[in-house]
């Protein structure tokens, strides 16, 4: 894609686009595995889970991943009433909600503010089968990459156990 610009509804994609989209990303991330990791390790941090294990990982990855994308729900086996949980998943909750829409705001402005290109031989159309397989293998890449080992040590295992001892169904 050496001298390939896409364009999406008339105005180029740059690399302050794709840096504020890549930090968008990059917020949620942090704030789901970090926060995670961090309960993990630290004694006031697993103080609420009922399971240990794989399966209180999973629980500890499920209560973040749904604080951080707005719904706040967990699993029956997490006691959420402890003041580290109380307190870390009220700041994840924060992130995904403002410090996500920060980057999202700023690409927002940044985009309004560019002028309507007329497309050109360079152009890179964001409307054709490549440009849809580019971006589904994107997005399918650096989700597995970034979640993909915590999955590993959590549902995955815990999956394996269960079937291992004959309690899948």
């Amino acid at each position: 894609m050496v001298g390939r610009t896409p364009e999406y509804l008339g105005k180029k994609i740059e690399a302050y686009d794709v840096k504020v989209s890549v930090l968008a990303v990059l917020v949620l991330c942090f704030s789901i595995l970090g926060f995670a990791a961090w309960s993990v390790v630290r004694p006031w941090g697993i103080a609420g889970l009922n399971n240990t294990g794989p399966h209180g990982l999973s629980e500890l990855l499920y209560a973040y991943s749904s604080a951080v994308g707005n719904n706040g729900s967990a699993f029956a086996g997490l006691t959420g009433n402890t003041p580290w949980l109380n307190t870390t998943l009220g700041i994840a909750m924060l992130c995904g909600r403002f410090l996500f829409i920060v980057p999202v705001l700023a690409l927002a402005g940044n985009l309004a503010r560019k002028k309507l290109v007329p497309e050109s031989a360079g152009s890179f159309p964001v409307s054709g089968l490549t440009f849809v397989i580019l971006l589904v293998g994107t997005v399918l890449i650096v989700g597995a990459l970034t979640f993909f080992p915590a999955l590993a040590l959590g549902p995955i295992v815990e999956h394996f156990i269960m079937v291992g001892s004959g309690k899948l169904f």
